[in-house]
């Protein structure tokens, strides 16, 4: 239970104030697109990534800790996730938003996944 409760929550805490809404987003092997919304929720803390054009419009939630880290003055987030795991990550529902069943098969996908 300990794993998948960590990958919800920001490894650096400097970041859960900030709005990350508009930040670029690079994979570990390129840019993956910007976020559309984020939340500092404890504990079920994420963001969206709208990946425009690189996979046809998708939206993908990603958990907070595939977050390594923030660059504030670039307004980049860096993710420890290729862009072939994020492209094969459970796509962004925005009908059922982040409901617990959701975030538990996304959870999941990113706590197995490396």
């Amino acid at each position: 239970m300990g794993a998948s409760m960590e990958i919800w929550a920001y490894q650096d805490q400097t970041i859960t104030g900030v709005d990350l809404t508009g930040y670029s987003v690079e994979a570990t092997d390129g840019s993956i697109g910007k976020v559309d919304e984020a939340t500092n929720e404890v504990g079920s803390s994420y963001i969206v990534v709208d990946t425009g054009p690189w996979i046809f419009g998708k939206h993908v939630l990603l958990p907070a800790g595939v977050i390594e880290r923030v660059d504030q003055e670039s307004k980049t987030v860096y993710v420890n996730r290729t862009k072939d795991e994020i492209k094969n990550s459970p796509e962004w529902d925005d009908t059922r938003g982040a409901d617990e069943s959701y975030r538990s098969e996304v959870g999941s996908y990113y706590s197995t996944e490396r």
